[in-house]
């Protein structure tokens, strides 16, 4: 019995929002400068999924308010959330639309290849699974950053991780505001500046008021959408080859112009150092980006944050399972049909777009308007969670520990985690509007490399390594925090791509892999030949600090 594909309607506009939403939502999907928008016509499957989704998140969001009173509930949801419900928000704070289009993408184009991101990625988790999930939820409170002072001197250990925090967000920050306001200015019709303002405000109405609880829920109704749709799609693709992968496999070396040869590695990187450095810059920049952490202290206890850590790994895996099945169903399915191809003989869009032009053959306008949906309710859901470890790192890390020396009224603590929210949402439209027309890919970039080069050094040392003093730390985050800017700065996508000079200074896009092992270094080396006074205090509260880590005992 053979499958009719549904007769695929086009529309320009879904296939041109989520084109430049591959290129700016993540380090894998990075894409060239970003120019005028041409406004589409409208997508009216889309704009219908996207108002649903848009009700539906703000029931939440009042839902949530009534049980948000106090800077516990504002920050972890009040500790109340099960394993299940946050390991589901945390793979839909990471499960992203550039996830989506980007490494299926890549497949379409390279094969094996395009699997080495989410190959990097996949293997970050059941790292938080064993190392940190359970350590973390038992000695911090509310951010990483609680962590990583617990022995230190508090003050300066505040100040150095909000540096590293504060990064990361913002530059996230920049890459999903402009990928929104591109996104619904296409569909929508509206002008860009319009589009970032509507973007801002949503997710304001959603941390402001809902705080951490009201960002669960909007991840987890975001991750089950896209696990469904994709579920969906590799359904569509096995069916036509009767559920033999192998078969599947097969067409695709037969349709693709290297054939077999589309198995085999090298075809897009033929640098092992490019690959090992990509692979580090996702592994280990998942286990220092401060949102993700957060959610480890939502749960009640750590045997809830490590279910949380496996059910995320578990549906992340699944995820990217189910990426290979797109990837390899792009090749039999779009590369060769003329429908999607322009005058030249390209892909429609660019080859960001394969996997949307796969939702179109497999399910027409319905399925494609469901992906567009997909894509915008990633870029809310990752918004969200991001507003809420700005605004962690700013009135708790800052105002309440450091100004306040760990006790601040609690009424004025929550009320200024509120203005913050609204002042991150200010700069986020500020930000997208100035960064509208740059390269988004190389921002995209920086964030798990600062993660990977700044917060996981400091925060994986600070609970394994008696030693570690707070001068090492601090050297040791400055050291990865300048290193992993100036190596971005001097590598071919900005140096050549958007400086102009003929050669880069340093050829690799992703440097974690040297940026990283320079901040242990120096950690290592501070702390050795600390013998101050601070560094001796630092060593001898280890012992206390690992039995916490064991045990769980805090007062929350």
């Amino acid at each position: 019995m053979s499958y009719s594909v549904l007769k695929a309607v086009s529309n320009k506009a879904a296939m041109a929002a989520l084109m430049l939403l591959a290129m700016m939502s993540g380090v894998m999907a990075a894409g060239p400068d970003l120019g005028d928008v041409e406004r589409q016509p409208l997508n009216i499957t889309a704009i219908a999924l996207f108002g649903l989704f848009v009700v539906v998140t703000l029931f939440i969001s009042y839902w949530a308010s009534k049980r948000t009173s106090s800077s516990s509930d504002f920050y972890t949801g009040g500790g109340k959330i099960t394993g299940l419900q946050n390991g589901t928000a945390i793979a839909g704070d990471f499960m992203s639309a550039a996830s989506f289009l980007g490494v299926s993408s890549l497949i379409y184009a390279f094969g094996f290849d395009g699997l080495i991101f989410g190959l990097g990625a996949v293997a970050g988790w059941p790292m938080l699974l064993f190392l940190l999930s359970e350590r973390v939820r038992n000695l911090g409170k509310y951010t990483f950053t609680d962590v990583v002072a617990i022995r230190l001197e508090k003050m300066r250990t505040r100040i150095i991780s909000v540096l590293g925090s504060v990064t990361v967000v913002i530059f996230y920050l920049i890459a999903q505001m402009v990928g929104a306001g591109k996104l619904i200015e296409l569909l929508f019709g509206l002008p860009y500046e319009i589009a970032v303002v509507i973007v801002s405000l949503l997710v304001i109405a959603y941390v402001a008021f809902g705080g951490m609880l009201a960002t669960t829920w909007v991840q987890i109704v975001k991750a089950v959408m896209l696990l469904f749709g994709i579920t969906l799609m590799a359904i569509l693709v096995l069916y036509q080859v009767d559920f033999n992968f192998a078969t599947l496999l097969a067409q695709a070396t037969q349709a693709h112009p290297a054939g077999n040869d589309l198995l085999k590695p090298g075809r897009l990187y033929d640098d092992p150092i490019q690959v090992a450095t990509i692979l580090a810059t996702m592994m280990f920049g998942i286990l220092g980006l401060p949102h993700i952490l957060m959610r480890l202290f939502t749960v009640p206890n750590a045997h809830e944050s490590r279910r949380s850590a496996l059910y995320a790994s578990l549906f992340i895996g699944y995820f990217y399972l189910l990426l290979v099945v797109v990837g390899f169903g792009i090749v039999v399915h779009v590369l060769n049909n003329q429908q999607f191809m322009d005058a030249s003989g390209g892909l429609i869009g660019g080859n960001n777009m394969a996997a949307i032009h796969l939702a179109n053959a497999l399910g027409g306008s319905l399925l494609m308007g469901f992906m567009s949906a997909v894509a915008f309710a990633t870029i809310l859901a990752v918004v969200a969670g991001l507003t809420v470890a700005g605004a962690a790192a700013i009135a708790h890390d800052l105002y309440a520990e450091v100004l306040h020396k760990g006790k601040p009224d609690p009424q004025k603590e929550i009320r200024l985690t509120r203005i913050v929210t609204v002042l991150l949402g200010l700069v986020a439209v500020a930000l997208g509007i100035l960064f509208q027309d740059q390269n988004i890919a190389i921002i995209a970039a920086l964030p798990m490399v600062v993660a990977a080069s700044v917060n996981f050094p400091i925060l994986i040392m600070s609970i394994y390594w008696g030693p570690m003093t707070t001068r090492g730390a601090i050297a040791g985050a400055l050291v990865g925090f300048v290193s992993s800017i100036t190596l971005i700065c001097v590598s071919p996508k900005v140096w050549v791509d958007v400086l102009g000079f003929e050669q880069a200074l340093f050829p690799y896009d992703y440097p974690a892999l040297f940026t990283m092992p320079l901040s242990f270094i120096a950690i290592w080396l501070f702390s050795v030949t600390d013998n101050s006074t601070r560094g001796k205090t630092d060593r001898a509260g280890y012992a206390e600090m690992l039995v916490q880590a064991e045990l769980g005992h805090i007062d929350r």
